[in-house]
């Protein structure tokens, strides 16, 4: 018995050793023809009631292509309000202060958006590209408690997890979108998730974090309301994301809300809290 296992070793020695070798100009250079695609006009707009509408239009570049953006100048932008009378943005590049987001079209007045009211996109240009968008305001779900609680760690290692509560309304189809930034909303989102009541219809949420907040840190927490064609661009957009580069995931197109080029359109509802970590 020893003896067979003596030559067994011995042969799994030697395939080990040869493995490498086997393997040897294995590889193989393929090219591969991407498709000459035609550039698509790329439309961002949120948007929110009591702002000023701010909309950001580009063009679809080749998959290889530099990332800069592609912004044409040649665009039409007109906004539909809920009372049916009609806004045309003006071509006017800048930064939004609050978001810190650019965008290339803006408006003059302040928008007035209630829940259930219908706004209407438009953006043509002189190559006859034509993009169009409907969207509907959420009810706004407001939150009911905002809680936290420390680990038991020593006090220089001290930091706490952030529970965020509310009600989902009756009926199927409520998707949420949740963000937790520190000390600013202009400052990259510590917590940045979506959920949806598919499970949960009509119960009392209870959305946690992991411990990663110290003591004295002023959070903001805010919870959107998203209509159905939102959330699912917003979860085509990370799908796509999570596709890149990884040879197990199946490829993921962009879900848009807009018809006649890419992007998304939509009003935003949420409520916003702030909850100050104290000292323990």
């Amino acid at each position: 018995m020893a003896a067979n296992w003596l030559s067994f070793f011995r042969r799994l020695r030697w395939l080990l050793l040869l493995a490498p070798l086997a393997s040897c100009d294995l590889e193989q250079d393929i090219d591969v023809d991407l498709p000459a695609l035609p550039a698509q006009l790329a439309v961002e707009c949120y948007l929110e009631n009591g702002e000023i509408p701010r909309l950001t239009v580009t063009e679809t570049v080749p998959y290889l292509a530099s990332p800069e953006p592609v912004v044409p100048t040649d665009v039409t932008v007109r906004l539909t309000l809920a009372n049916g009378q009609t806004e045309t943005l003006r071509f006017f590049p800048g930064i939004n202060p609050v978001t810190r987001k650019a965008y290339t079209h803006t408006g003059t007045r302040r928008l007035v958006a209630r829940p259930g009211d219908t706004f209407r996109l438009e953006v043509t240009d002189t190559k006859g590209r034509r993009v169009t968008g409907t969207a509907t305001m959420p009810a706004r779900v407001p939150i009911d408690t905002l809680e936290y609680k420390f680990n038991d760690l020593p006090p220089e290692r001290r930091e706490a997890y952030v529970l965020t509560r509310f009600q989902d309304p009756v009926g199927v189809g409520n998707s949420y979108y949740l963000q937790i930034h520190r000390d600013s909303i202009s400052d990259e989102a510590e917590i940045d998730y979506d959920v949806e009541d598919r499970l949960n219809d009509g119960t009392r949420f209870a959305l946690g974090t992991s411990f990663r907040f110290d003591p004295g840190d002023t959070l903001l927490v805010t919870l959107y309301h998203l209509d159905r064609p939102f959330f699912l661009f917003r979860q085509s957009v990370q799908d796509a994301r999570n596709a890149n580069g990884n040879p197990f995931s199946q490829p993921s197109s962009i879900k848009s809300t807009v018809e006649g080029g890419v992007g998304v359109f939509t009003v935003l509802s949420y409520d916003r809290k702030q909850l100050i970590i104290p000292q323990p």
